[in-house]
């Protein structure tokens, strides 16, 4: 069965089952293992980074971002 069959069978579920086959796919999420969630963080930042080297005007200093986390905070 491929994705798009399985997500189909999914939706036919009543709303109880489809709440926790969602719970259950969400917690598997919280059991990768340390390499994996290196793995996963250290393609996020490449992607980033290639971000940032491709459009420069995106980025922000560094004290903007920090002052504007900490105003958030208050």
């Amino acid at each position: 069965m491929n994705l798009p069959e399985l997500e189909a069978e999914a939706l036919k579920l009543p709303v109880a089952e489809r709440a926790r086959l969602a719970e259950t796919l969400l917690e598997s999420l919280d059991e990768l293992s340390e390499e994996e969630h290196w793995r996963l963080w250290t393609e996020e930042a490449t992607r980033r980074d290639a971000e940032l080297d491709a459009e420069p005007s995106r980025g922000r200093p560094a004290e903007d971002v920090f002052r504007d986390a900490c105003a958030r905070l208050r």
